[in-house]
């Protein structure tokens, strides 16, 4: 199979099910973010400690199905991948829950930083956010399954608290923010 196949030359591209939409396209531009978080994951993965990288690997194979399921104009698409379900998205509840009950109360909110794992995170928990307002945007003009939407703000939540047990593992501060200081 080659990389290219010159169809995308004038600007258009196709959807799972053949439908061709400009690369502009709000649905082209949400699962473009998804696949750039992911990217973000990958490199978030090689900060995780070794018992942690199955968890990063596991919401980086579900957030390929986020882009899959964005790809398709349908619910009535036939995929050859199980669709984003709640019980993904308990997953990543119990994974928030894990890391709350590890990390310190938070007493302030936090800038992002305290390591460069840490920072690194918080990016991906920016773009995940951008996913998701884009998400949200597609899916006031077209379908979008609802469950992504949640997903997606359940995924910020968790990279959040990834990035805090960074710091935490690093047994470096957290930045805190003070108003006016």
């Amino acid at each position: 199979m080659k990389i290219y196949t010159k169809t995308g030359d004038e600007g258009n591209t196709s959807l799972i099910g053949g439908y061709r939409v400009s690369k502009s396209d709000l649905r082209i531009e949400s699962y473009g973010t998804v696949d750039e978080l992911n990217s973000w994951l990958g490199l978030v993965a090689e900060y995780v400690p070794k018992d942690r990288i199955a968890e990063i690997q596991r919401v980086q194979h579900q957030l390929f199905s986020v882009g899959a399921q964005l790809a398709s104009k349908s619910s009535e698409q036939k995929r050859p991948f199980s669709p984003i379900a709640e019980q993904d998205i308990s997953e990543l509840e119990n994974y928030i829950d894990y890391y709350e009950e590890l990390l310190p109360k938070m007493t302030h909110f936090i800038l992002p930083g305290g390591s460069k794992a840490s920072a690194q995170t918080h990016i991906a928990r920016c773009v995940c956010r951008r996913a998701e307002r884009i998400v949200v945007q597609l899916s006031r003009v077209d379908f979008v399954d609802k469950t992504l939407l949640v997903y997606l703000n359940r995924l910020s939540d968790y990279l959040f608290c990834l990035a805090r047990a960074f710091t935490f593992w690093e047994k470096k501060d957290e930045i805190k923010w003070i108003p006016n200081a």
